[in-house]
């Protein structure tokens, strides 16, 4: 059987394919955002099966599992590896359009050399093969990483952090570098039920204590390498208030109206986001989502499970604001701006050219297409928001936002996509065909341009 892996894979003109070949193909990756365990990678785990590898916390296939009317015992249940991996495979022949498709046969074909497609009947044989390469040299997190071509990963973290796994990971002969990436959205909740138990696991009793504890997390991270913050937000705030008084009244057990709640967490952002500035780092802001939609799933398996969609609330008023009060005291850091809802892409790609700066190249960027739009079309529209309202050539590109350690083939996937669209605009006339320009273009988006906006 005939496999869709192959030199023109998305590749649909010549132009296309001499553009991947020469100038995508071989660059390092750049994993500035992703969720992969440091512990993991510090200790070097060796993965059981290939059931493990391909579907541990992947919630991507979980959902597409159940839509295929697989039961939960074949997804995060207590079937064997090999069981959840016939299931998968079972579902997999039918997700046509689904970029998991073209994932899984990447993932299958760059790590294990496996051409044939994976099916129902294809699933014994070939988790069969994927064991024997997972038990030899070369086959365990770390091998798995370097054989990626990984050069730096940004791993996701909260500010109570030791930072432990890091501090081994750098002392090793590790290649790749692990760095931390400081996320304190525990803190910044103050509607969710976690904040009140995770402010009392921290030991602080004022908000001038939080900021104060926030700091030196900041500055703890720095230390270890951290040149990225993110903020993970369901919906834009901005409001304003007394934060101090709002954190005071939450901690006595009253629970704060919207404007309180927006008060508090607009204060804190910025409160960050201008500490951020001060040591150089990047802050990425991801905002759009409805988080553990289904209340009996959530309660019996957890968050992260793949219950969660896209949310439509506003932002552009409030996020306009919000960064408008950094830059008043030009402590803006570079910043990256990600939505789960498309139909932000255009707001977000004009607000970031309301606040660009020398002498930054795309001090402000529109972020790759995350979560539920890092795919073929999801992609493709967010090079053109940005190639139509930015300067395409500035942007620094894919990441894999995955908790699996054989996500890197989403990197080849997004750079194919890349080539075909610039190769088809190449091929109608809309750019010259200059290799040297061209080759500029690709290499920074797949690789330079965030080798240097991160300064790692």
């Amino acid at each position: 059987m005939k496999t869709i892996i192959n030199d023109k894979f998305m590749l649909n003109s010549k132009t296309a394919v001499e553009l991947y070949e020469n100038f995508a193909k071989d660059m390092p990756i750049i994993d500035y955002h992703c969720h992969l365990d440091p512990k993991m990678v510090a200790l070097d785990h060796r993965f059981s099966d290939v059931g493990e590898l391909m579907l541990g916390g992947d919630h991507y296939k979980w959902r597409a599992m159940r839509s295929f009317g697989i039961e939960e015992k074949y997804i995060t249940g207590d079937a064997s590896g090999r069981e959840k991996f016939r299931a998968f495979a079972k579902m997999l022949t039918y997700a046509i359009g689904n970029p998991l498709y073209h994932w899984t046969h990447l993932e299958l074909k760059r790590y294990f050399g496996i051409d044939e497609p994976l099916t129902e009947e294809s699933a014994d044989r070939i988790f069969d093969r994927c064991g024997e390469l997972l038990a030899s040299d070369g086959y365990t997190a770390r091998g798995l990483v370097e054989r990626s071509g990984v050069e730096v990963i940004c791993t996701t973290d909260d500010p109570a952090d030791s930072l432990e796994w890091h501090k081994m990971i750098k002392e090793s002969d590790f290649s790749t570098k692990v760095l931390p990436t400081f996320r304190p959205d525990k803190a910044v909740a103050i509607q969710k039920d976690t904040f009140l138990p995770y402010i009392e696991s921290i030991g602080v009793k004022s908000y001038d204590e939080l900021k104060t504890w926030l700091l030196s997390r900041i500055d703890h991270f720095h230390k270890n390498g951290c040149r990225i913050a993110d903020h993970g937000l369901d919906f834009m705030p901005y409001a304003e208030g007394d934060a101090a008084a709002v954190f005071a009244d939450v901690l006595s057990g009253k629970k704060p109206s919207d404007k309180e709640m927006q008060a508090y967490m607009t204060d804190l952002i910025i409160f960050c986001g201008k500490e951020y500035a001060k040591r150089g780092w990047c802050m990425q802001i991801h905002v759009g989502a409805t988080r553990n939609n289904n209340t009996a799933m959530y309660r019996a398996i957890g968050a992260d499970t793949g219950y969660d969609a896209i949310g439509d609330s506003q932002l552009a008023v409030q996020l306009s604001k919000i960064m408008d009060a950094m830059e008043l005291e030009d402590l803006l850091p570079k910043t990256i701006l990600y939505s789960l809802n498309p139909n932000d892409t255009y707001t977000l790609a004009t607000l970031m050219g309301a606040f660009q700066k020398a002498p930054f190249k795309s001090k402000i960027q529109l972020g790759s297409g995350w979560w539920f739009n890092d795919q073929r079309d999801g992609m493709e529209a967010q090079l053109r928001a940005y190639g139509n309202l930015g300067v395409l050539g500035g942007f620094v590109g894919m990441l894999t936002d995955s908790r699996s350690f054989i996500s890197y083939p989403r990197h080849e996937y997004f750079r194919r996509i890349l080539c075909n669209l610039i190769g088809t605009w190449v091929e109608n006339g809309e750019y010259p065909d200059d290799r040297e320009a061209l080759g500029k273009i690709i290499r920074g988006i797949c690789y330079e341009n965030a080798k240097e906006y991160f300064n790692f």
